[in-house]
């Protein structure tokens, strides 16, 4: 294990952040280059070796936490890469958009500030990229089987990956210009800059895996042509169907789902544009939901030079610290979080709820109106008299996802059942009702977090692995059914 007393001897320590008057004014990751290398062998060695360790229930991925802390704490970079490679594709993805609820789960974090496991693990993988010891996996031979993966976000390149080393011809198809899926789009630069992507492409690349781009399977392409040419088929299409807000005045100008804004801001920094053709650069903006999607609409403004940014949620605001009864320890708490893009400015309010939007005569969206709502006998109720506007000339929803996608005809051409939620049904092998189309990621769980992307993507590719040959030496570390830990 790591220093015995370590947690007894260090508090908690996290990555130093840039000055927020200095990171608005860039695209660049917020934290100072750098910074955790030289505390981070004292943050690993806070780790307990528990007996039975919580954060790998906290982790879907089941990833080797103490192990790996231990090398960190020993300095023994190549052995920890080894060990979170093990369970992770790419932790230096995870490392810096998952919320860490292997945190949450830490024993130390029962009475103490929890090890900073999230830090650890980035500082791993950039260090063992620093150093040259990730390499391609390369297979020793091919199986002669080909397979097809729809969608390139974390579930599918994951699935991927998996599928290539175990000597399959893999093939992911993606809509977009670009590789990455909503770690490519979604993700804005200042949380994840996406030479991170793009490396973690290379590699798979030399691999083997082959990539095509500006392909969306069932409008660009028909789904059973694509049966037809392989001999499985992974979808990992995700849930973008976003939630709308239906409410007078929502067809005004300048109201946008967040997956309209964030993606061109995102292009700006790729080069196809100078600037974006949704800017918030002089205008007041309003974010309605306060998700981690809302907040990166928050930060992206901020960057354009908003004149003014509100963030909205309709719930109230949460806790600051862990309810014993209702969220006990290890489970995953929902707490007032105050991410980077909440340090650089804007104001938030919560318990609030849209009535409807008000224009210019030129059909410009220039107010907001709302009302203060609350729970009654666990019923959500406008309280009268608490109506009030505010300014907003863009206004973003950022409201989450109701299921997969069922406009471009891949749903129907495959001839796939959903389920209640509307989200691709898949049996216990992670296979849909069409013999060899199997599904991973958001597109069969619903909206969910990065590291349960990850996890169905490898678990998906050991199912379709096992389908392909009889079976399989992939891991999975999950099933279809399983859910983070909850009361």
């Amino acid at each position: 294990m790591a220093d015995p007393k370590g947690f007894l001897n260090h508090g908690r320590e996290v990555a130093k952040s840039r000055p927020v008057e200095e990171r608005v004014k860039d695209w660049n990751e917020v934290y100072v280059p750098g910074s955790l290398l030289p505390i981070i062998s004292k943050q690993a060695s806070r780790c307990m070796d528990c007996g039975i360790p919580f954060c790998h229930n906290g982790c879907p991925l089941g990833n080797l936490i103490p192990e790996w802390n231990d090398y960190a704490y020993r300095e023994d970079w190549q052995a920890a890469s080894e060990r979170l490679h093990a369970t992770n594709n790419f932790p230096e993805f995870t490392g810096r958009l998952c919320p860490a609820p292997c945190e949450s789960a830490c024993v130390l974090g029962i009475n103490q500030p929890p090890v900073t496991i999230k830090n650890v693990e980035v500082s791993i993988i950039d260090k063992a990229w620093e150093s040259g010891n990730v390499a391609p996996q390369i297979p020793e031979r091919l199986s002669g089987k080909t397979v097809a993966v729809v969608g390139s976000g974390p579930a599918g390149l994951a699935a991927a990956q998996q599928l290539t080393r175990a000597g399959h011809t893999v093939a992911v198809y993606e809509r977009a210009d670009r590789i990455g899926g909503l770690l490519r789009y979604g993700i804005p630069e200042f949380k994840m800059e996406k030479r991170h992507i793009n490396r973690r492409i290379e590699q798979m690349r030399a691999e083997g895996t082959k990539f095509r781009t500006g392909i969306e399977i069932g409008r660009d392409m028909p789904a059973t042509a694509l049966r037809k040419r392989y001999d499985a088929v992974v979808l990992a299409v995700g849930a973008t169907t976003p939630r709308d807000l239906p409410v007078p005045g929502r067809e005004l100008k300048g109201i946008y789902q967040a997956m309209e804004y964030l993606p061109l801001a995102n292009k700006v920094q790729e080069g196809d544009y100078v600037t974006s053709p949704v800017s918030a650069e002089g205008k007041h903006v309003v974010v309605i939901g306060g998700g981690d999607t809302g907040a990166d609409c928050v930060g992206t403004a901020h960057r354009q030079g908003a004149a003014s940014v509100t963030q909205l949620e309709i719930m109230p605001r949460p806790n600051d610290e862990r309810d014993p009864v209702t969220q006990p320890w290890p489970t995953f708490p929902m707490l007032y979080k105050v991410t980077s893009a909440h340090e650089e400015g804007g104001e938030r309010v919560y318990s609030v709820s849209t009535t409807h939007f008000e224009g210019d005569e030129d059909g410009n969206v220039q107010w907001l109106h709302m009302t203060e709502v609350e729970f009654v006998d666990g019923k959500l109720r406008q309280k009268p008299g608490t109506e009030r506007k505010i300014p907003a000339q863009l206004v973003t929803l950022a409201m989450g996802f109701t299921g997969t996608d069922r406009e471009n005809g891949l749903v129907e051409q495959f001839g796939l059942e959903l389920d209640e939620r509307g989200n691709i049904a898949r049996d216990a092998d992670f296979q849909t009702n069409v013999p060899g189309v199997f599904v991973a990621g958001d597109a069969g769980r619903g909206q969910s977090l990065i590291v349960w992307a990850i996890a169905e993507g490898r678990s998906a590719a050991r199912a379709c692995d096992r389908y392909l040959t009889g079976a399989s030496d992939l891991p999975a570390p999950i099933r279809p059914t399983d859910r983070a830990l909850a009361v």
